[in-house]
């Protein structure tokens, strides 16, 4: 696995190097950053809790007797303060998504991921052992990459383009994606060339995409 280092100039979009020959892209995509702000950053759970409690806040000095008047300040800089935080972290979902690219090539997954430092991780297909969709609404949802081997990538490095819940042995995830079932598709379809070719795999086999029952119902 390698993790390369900022680059401030791309041989491509979302490839910190040229490809190999031989390799070409399949696909490229990246976060809606909306749905990833409410998914991954929690902006809209957040703001039902601070709407929540504001009104108990004013609500409690209703209840005291105080003049409205009194109670006015407080309420407003209770307010202004929620939306500064939802404000940041909303910014902070639109420039992730901004600055993340998913790159699918013939021979790996390349995730260009970080705002303040930027990385990449190249995970050849090889060493996807599952792909683990989550679909959404709207054709949307996330893709999780279970890995092979004993290789790790640390939580942290990955957030929020980690599967949520897996701490111990995290699975990159192709968050939010617009339309999760084509890029899905292609993964599969681009893992099941690959092994073929490098003779791991018969040409019948297909890369375990599992899904919720509850989806596959649909």
């Amino acid at each position: 696995m390698k993790i390369y280092p900022e680059h401030e100039l791309e041989a491509a979009p979302g490839l910190p190097e040229p490809l190999p020959s031989g390799e070409r892209i399949l696909w490229q995509g990246r976060p809606d950053w909306r749905r990833l702000a409410g998914e991954a950053f929690h902006v809209d759970a957040l703001a039902i809790y601070f709407a929540l409690m504001i009104l108990l806040q004013g609500l409690l000095s209703w209840q005291t007797g105080d003049a409205l008047t009194a109670n006015l300040l407080p309420l407003l800089w209770s307010a202004a303060l929620a939306l500064v935080a939802l404000g940041l972290l909303t910014l902070s979902a639109w420039w992730s998504a901004r600055t993340t690219m998913y790159t699918l090539t013939n021979k790996r997954m390349v995730m260009r991921v970080g705002i303040v430092l930027t990385v990449s991780f190249n995970l050849p297909l090889r060493w996807i052992a599952a792909a683990h969709v989550k679909p959404g609404q709207r054709g949307s949802g996330d893709i999780a990459l279970e890995l092979k081997g004993s290789d790790r990538i640390a939580y942290l490095h990955l957030w929020p383009h980690a599967r949520a819940g897996y701490l111990r042995k995290p699975q990159p995830a192709l968050r939010c994606l617009p339309d999760v079932a084509h890029a899905s598709a292609l993964l599969q379809q681009a893992w099941r060339e690959r092994l073929a070719q490098t003779g791991e795999f018969d040409q019948s086999e297909r890369i375990p995409v599992r899904m919720p029952a509850a989806a596959m119902a649909r």
